[in-house]
């Protein structure tokens, strides 16, 4: 595996790939919860160390992964399910959920894009109060409570010719939400998590870093208050698809076909730049993004 290089944005695909002792690892915690009924796993994996974040290659902080083969299917039930699991992993995740705090949520993304439009279709479903609070106060709910909230669909950079990161940190300095809230769609090590799988963290996003295209943080020490990512898996790099293949196969033929391995593993130059998505993907994430939508309303409600 020396000339290869694995693209994830996932933090428990990064555990799995990682081939260090334990020693190494030693400030990495992993819990998992699976629950039969609803076929939901729910991993947490925290990682404590500056080591094992230059190991996993991910920033010190929480990672939790909620895994449902279903879940792109058409099954409103099922969304219910998975939506208050979400729910309620945010809520424990967001910092001041008792108290009454302004929630900025973020789209990130290209909506032009079928695979990268995850985070703009979740903004444009978003319930939002933040100017119904500000204009006729918490009474316009009917509540004595109210978490405010406002959503913001940046763009990208060729199209504003500002950095995403710019953006929201004027927005930011403006409005001063108590936490920022961010969407994107992710690039996964494996076919099987594409649009089934659902990143939590409480350590911000780097833009375009799954598919190699580095644009500013959005973390809690660029914008100054806490950012809470959550993300999805939508396209897997060409490259690791060609490499599985090749190893399931080269490896059934005989042990000696490892240098021959090698040697195709070289000339996949090209694919580096390809990413790989579903062919029904335009519908998944229109149901992806609903139920994603539909937990921050849950959670974002008091």
């Amino acid at each position: 595996m020396s000339g290869f290089k694995v693209r994830t944005d996932l933090a428990l695909e990064a555990r799995e790939n990682v081939e260090e002792s334990a020693e190494e690892l030693r400030g990495v915690t992993v819990d998992e919860n699976y629950d039969e009924e609803t076929e939901v796993k729910v991993t947490r994996v925290i990682i404590e160390s500056k080591n094992s974040a230059r190991v996993l290659g991910k920033p010190i902080g929480t990672y939790i992964t909620l895994e449902a083969p279903a879940m792109a299917l058409p099954d409103e039930e099922y969304h219910k399910e998975i939506s208050d699991e979400l729910a309620r992993q945010l809520r424990a995740i967001i910092p001041g959920m008792d108290e009454e705090i302004s929630v900025l949520v973020v789209g990130l993304g290209n909506r032009d894009v079928t695979a990268d439009a995850l985070g703009p279709n979740v903004v444009d479903n978003l319930t939002i109060t933040r100017h119904m609070v500000k204009e006729f106060g918490k009474a316009a709910y009917g509540k004595s409570k109210v978490h405010m909230t406002s959503g913001l669909v940046p763009g990208v950079m060729a199209k504003t010719g500002m950095e995403t990161a710019e953006i929201i940190k004027g927005v930011v300095e403006k409005t001063k939400p108590d936490v920022v809230v961010v969407v994107d769609a992710l690039a996964a090590r494996s076919t099987r998590r594409l649009n089934r799988t659902i990143q939590v963290t409480n350590t911000g996003i780097h833009p375009g870093s799954g598919v190699g295209n580095h644009r500013n943080s959005i973390t809690r020490e660029s914008l100054g208050v806490p950012v809470i990512a959550i993300g999805v898996p939508t396209v897997v790099d060409a490259a690791t698809i060609v490499n599985d293949a090749l190893e399931k196969v080269l490896h059934s033929i005989c042990k000696e076909a490892v240098d021959l391995q090698e040697e195709l593993r070289n000339g996949m130059g090209e694919l580096y730049n390809m990413y790989v998505t579903g062919k029904d993907v335009d519908y998944e994430i229109k149901q992806i993004s609903h139920i994603i939508c539909d937990a921050l309303n849950k959670a974002l409600e008091l």
